[in-house]
């Protein structure tokens, strides 16, 4: 019989299938292949984005130019713009603003078809360090109130280039999954007086089944309440509300956890589409929350959305977590 679980953070429910488990071989997937053509984000064709915002550069080469081995654009066609004043305003029962924010768009390599498998450790930590650089910046504006890092790999993830690169978008406001989680965070610890995430962590690492791979500072797992067969969460083991404020121990830890994570799910499904995405406490409060723990969610683009999942907000899960972080394990890199 499947098993129906209950994420105990936002309340959220999930139908495992844990009597015909989809093994690996089972799941059809798109692979990641574009059209080819001209790429804005190679290296040489530095003039046909927006001006950079930041970048990782040998010495004596000048911005916009050659030379570089990360780097920050504003996007082309922003969400948001950094421009303007909010000029909140309500509308009858509804409520509008001005679209203010930022969009960028992190450059991770010049190589078009390098993914984070196939980089150098030292050219990973180059880019966490970079996306924790501009969130630091982004901060210190007072109209901003949350930062999310994302990146769509893949088509079918969403992604409109092939070149690998990851978008950071701060927003005036806490969008409304953050916002649960925080909630459910929030009145975890009010009633436990210990972080939910802490506590998540701990259980992983003391009962082995779900564990993926750790080192020092991080662990990756696939949650008890997956919504996607395969889903990865990679957390630090010492609490922290921001990963912009990682120490710089950290970095190399983190380098080495993601990629092997995704070398994982590659070798495992071929080059195939996926999402992974940062979570991060609220920009305003500046000395971090003791409820909330700031993690990265992987997830490889294995199944769609349909219409059960929208009209009810359970997720169906062909694969238990258990044998999905068993196939994981067993992957020979």
């Amino acid at each position: 019989m499947a098993e129906l679980r209950r994420d105990p953070i936002v309340g959220r429910w999930v139908i495992v299938d844990t009597d015909n488990p989809s093994k690996p071989e089972d799941f059809e997937h798109e692979t990641s292949l574009f059209r080819s053509g001209v790429c804005p984000f190679c290296y040489g064709n530095e003039a046909m984005t927006p001006p950079e915002i930041e970048s990782i550069r040998d010495p004596n080469t000048a911005p916009n130019t050659p030379g570089w081995q990360v780097r920050v654009v504003p996007n082309k066609f922003p969400a948001l713009r950094i421009e303007g004043d909010l000029e909140r305003q309500g509308i009858g029962i509804y409520d509008m603003s001005n679209g203010v924010g930022a969009h960028e768009v992190l450059i991770e390599t010049p190589y078009h078809s390098k993914d984070i498998p196939d980089l150098l450790d030292h050219e990973i930590e180059d880019y966490l360090a970079v996306c924790c650089r501009r969130a630091l910046d982004l901060i210190k504006d007072k109209r901003l109130k949350y930062i999310l890092l994302f990146k769509n790999y893949g088509p079918s993830a969403g992604a409109s280039l092939e070149h690998p690169h990851t978008q950071l978008i701060a927003l005036p406001l806490v969008p409304k999954n953050p916002a649960e989680e925080l909630k459910g965070a929030q009145d975890y610890f009010e009633y436990r007086e210990r972080c939910i995430f802490c506590d998540m962590v701990r259980q992983e690492m003391q009962e082995k089944e779900r564990i993926i791979q750790e080192n020092k500072q991080f662990v990756s797992f696939c949650p008890y309440v997956s919504r996607f067969p395969f889903e990865i969460w990679i957390m630090p083991k010492k609490h922290n509300s921001y990963f912009c404020r990682m120490q710089p121990q950290e970095f190399p830890d983190l380098a080495l956890i993601l990629k092997d994570t995704i070398t994982r799910v590659k070798k495992l499904f071929g080059n195939l589409s996926y999402n992974f995405l940062m979570h991060s406490a609220p920009i305003a409060n500046d000395d971090g929350v003791e409820y909330y723990h700031w993690h990265i969610e992987f997830m490889p683009k294995l199944t769609r959305v349909a219409g059960f999942e929208w009209g009810t907000g359970f997720y169906l899960v062909p694969t238990p977590p258990e044998l999905a972080a068993k196939y994981l394990r067993e992957v020979q890199l």
